[in-house]
């Protein structure tokens, strides 16, 4: 049998191993690293929790004011209700006995007759809204152009005489709106958007609720259901005219503000409303037809859009409405402009085939891009940032180049004149016909070419009676051809005592080319 070890006697241990401290070591670094991560896993889960906890909570109690603020707000408009129905049937009573008033003392002299002052041009147009004659209004404000700021201050108080005025002023555009429907009618005389515009903006503080404002327009179902059948049969017509490239901005405009004004906006046509706006950009009024029609969330596309096709301009005013300068600063803004009306006026002066007329054209480009930068700056009070003197300087330096092109071609003196009595002589070649003397009545067309033939004689003959006077009016076409009651028979062979020096008209008779003003080619 073995010996059974003593307890007390030292024996010797095996001494630990490296290798097993290190994977000891690894692994306890392992664990420490992965418990981290899990530990910032969770952490991170937390606070995204938290996160979406608070937004909720701050979503749930927007909802809550919404909600409140919307109860409250069909508590007020149902409370309302009777009110305006009060205040519209008083105003319906009224109307009605304006009416027939009216009707009892009107005359045509008094409708259809001079409106020499505001008090008479006011009762004129009362009188055609208290008969709710649409188309005698219609025809009256399309000949008042000129008085277009007279229009825009009274037609509101006149609309606001009418017993329907949101079915009047239908009736009254209804003529070239949604469709033109006059047999005759030209591009420049009779192109009537304007009116429609003034009459669709007159019609807004008309039917707006006088309790709650404009949260609430006064139009009945049935006009309101007529105005949107309007606009419906007006986008069918946009089809028919080849598209929204070929529609021409006044009925574009039009479109937009009979949608504003009798609030039938879509929200499924706001693709085509942005079209729209963004193709007839220029007009004044569409960066607020813009917001009305719920286009601000789409602002700055439409804005960045407008840069790009080079309409800085109209993108200065786009932001402003919406409050978009900061995003869009307006000086870099214009000065692209500026700088794109520069290249534009400089490749028209390349033209070869007109050099003169290209002159005056780039001319005209530059100073309509200054005096609108100019505008703009003193409209939102740019002045700071980009001072309008050097504008200024360079719009009066084109305009003095433009006046001094319009001045007439200097006539030199002609040598050839007589020593007794200063008289001019007769042509160089006078000596050679029958007879010197040129009757004042012309007897074959040689003097009544176009300025682009050969010259005219050096000198220009005497005449036996005096020259008419023009006075103001403008001379005729032909300055050397009088009619033969202007003058006596010529005496044959002489000639008077004191006879009359005719200048060269235009710079023809030294053989220089006739200096045209330059209204001429506008």
């Amino acid at each position: 049998m073995g010996s059974i070890p003593d307890p007390g006697e030292l024996s010797e241990l095996n001494p630990p191993s490296f290798d097993e401290f290190q994977r000891q070591t690894s692994l306890m670094t392992s664990c420490t690293l992965l418990w981290k991560e899990l530990s910032d896993h969770f952490t991170s889960l937390e606070q995204n929790l938290l996160k979406k906890s608070e937004a909720i909570r701050n979503k749930i109690l927007n909802l809550d004011h919404e909600t409140k603020a919307s109860l409250n707000e069909l508590e007020k408009r149902e409370v309302t209700i009777q009110g305006s129905v009060e205040i519209a049937l008083e105003k319906l009573e009224a109307s009605k006995e304006a009416a027939f008033s009216v009707l009892h003392r009107a005359s045509d002299d008094d409708e259809n007759g001079e409106v020499d002052n505001d008090d008479g041009f006011l009762l004129t147009l009362k009188s055609f809204c208290l008969k709710m004659d649409a188309l005698g209004f219609w025809r009256f404000i399309t000949g008042k152009k000129k008085e277009l700021d007279m229009l825009r201050a009274q037609m509101p108080l006149a609309l606001a005489e009418c017993i329907d005025p949101p079915r009047f002023v239908l009736e009254s555009i209804s003529e070239v709106f949604p469709v033109d429907k006059r047999v005759e009618k030209s591009e420049r005389v009779n192109d009537l958007g304007w009116a429609c515009v003034l009459v669709l903006e007159s019609l807004i503080p008309v039917v707006v609720d006088p309790v709650i404002g404009k949260s609430r327009l006064l139009v009945t179902p049935s006009v309101k259901e007529r105005a949107k059948d309007i606009a419906e049969a007006w986008k069918v017509s946009l089809e028919e005219r080849g598209g929204i490239e070929n529609v021409k901005t006044p009925d574009v405009h039009t479109f937009l503000q009979h949608l504003v004004t009798f609030g039938i906006v879509k929200e499924e046509d706001v693709g085509l409303y942005r079209k729209l706006v963004v193709g007839s950009a220029w007009r004044k009024q569409m960066p607020k037809l813009a917001v009305s029609l719920g286009l601000g969330d789409k602002m700055p596309d439409m804005i960045e859009e407008l840069i790009s096709r080079g309409q800085q301009l109209d993108a200065v005013h786009f932001t402003y409405e919406v409050g978009l300068v900061d995003k869009f600063p307006p000086v870099p803004l214009l000065k692209a402009f500026l700088k794109d009306a520069k290249k534009a006026a400089a490749s028209i002066l390349e033209d070869p085939s007109s050099p003169g007329r290209a002159s005056q054209l780039a001319g005209r480009k530059e100073q309509s891009a200054l005096r609108a930068v100019i505008k703009c700056i003193e409209e939102y009070k740019l002045e700071a940032e980009f001072p309008p003197e050097n504008l200024k300087k360079r719009l009066e330096q084109l305009e003095k180049v433009k006046t001094e092109k319009r001045k007439p071609a200097a006539v030199p003196a002609n040598k050839r004149t007589r020593a007794n009595n200063g008289g001019p002589m007769p042509p160089a070649k006078a000596g050679r016909l029958t007879n010197a003397y040129v009757s004042s009545f012309p007897a074959a067309p040689t003097f009544v070419r176009s300025p682009s033939h050969g010259q005219y004689p050096a000198g220009v003959p005497q005449y036996h009676s005096p020259p008419p006077m023009y006075g103001s009016r403008s001379p005729p076409a032909n300055p050397y051809a009088y009619s033969p009651e202007a003058a006596p028979p010529p005496l044959a062979g002489s000639y008077p005592v004191a006879p009359m020096n005719y200048p060269a008209y235009a710079g023809y008779g030294n053989g220089m080319p006739p200096a045209y003003q330059q209204a001429y080619y506008r």
